[in-house]
């Protein structure tokens, strides 16, 4: 995980958890919302197995998308509300 955060590029880290209502409500249209963002790369985290991670980066609700450009962040939505594919989409091109 630690390569992907430095890496070259746009990346979008997808904070969720297989229990979580609100993630899984989302879930299915991921594969759109990449399809329709393709200058970023994604990234699925699961909260649960990486919450060294999340408790480092301040994820305390799901689901969350922080996005990390050359090693930097630059946008995020984070907060445990429910999220439909127009509000990541929009958050997206805020952060394009």
């Amino acid at each position: 995980m630690a390569d992907l955060v430095k890496a070259d590029g746009k990346h979008v880290f997808f904070f969720t958890a297989g229990w979580c209502g609100d993630c899984n409500f989302i879930k299915p249209k991921m594969p759109e919302i990449e399809k329709e963002n393709p200058e970023f790369t994604f990234v699925e985290v699961d909260r649960d197995e990486y919450m060294d991670l999340a408790i480092e980066w301040g994820i305390m609700g799901i689901p969350s998308f922080v996005v990390i450009e050359d090693g930097k962040e630059t946008a995020r939505l984070v907060n445990k509300l429910r999220k439909t594919k127009d509000e990541v989409n929009r958050f997206l091109e805020t952060a394009k």
